[in-house]
């Protein structure tokens, strides 16, 4: 009987390779025209830090609320259900009673998270 293992050679990842070299060398190419022919024109203006149009001002080492940090984090965490919720909506019909009641522990794992935040008030602002 004939093992089912398909043994990998070299040769098998030929075309990933010259996909990778092909777009390392567009890469390369590109940065090395646009800053051969390219303007160049120091000024102090040019050189100077600007953030959305609007000249810094201060110190940028200013202490910042953690709470900004925090209510990121948590976007950004109560975000990334959704990344499993969709395909698990758009197969619903197919994962059946188990697949519903795993989802239901995952939304429940998540409702816990979410009220322990709240119950912290890290997302009360002062």
């Amino acid at each position: 009987m004939e093992s089912a293992v398909h043994q990998y050679i070299p040769s098998d990842y030929l075309p990933i390779l010259i996909q990778f070299a092909a777009a390392l060398g567009f890469v390369i190419f590109a940065l090395t025209l646009t800053h051969l022919l390219g303007p160049k024109r120091n000024s102090e203006v040019k050189g100077a830090a600007w953030e959305s149009g609007i000249e810094s001002v201060g110190d940028a080492r200013t202490p910042i609320s953690y709470k900004y940090f925090m209510t990121a984090i948590l976007f950004v965490l109560f975000d990334v259900e959704i990344i499993f919720m969709y395909p698990w909506a758009v197969n619903f019909k197919g994962f059946g009673l188990e697949g519903f009641l795993q989802m239901l522990v995952f939304v429940t794992l998540l409702m816990a998270g979410f009220f322990y935040v709240i119950k912290k008030g890290i997302l009360d602002w002062e």
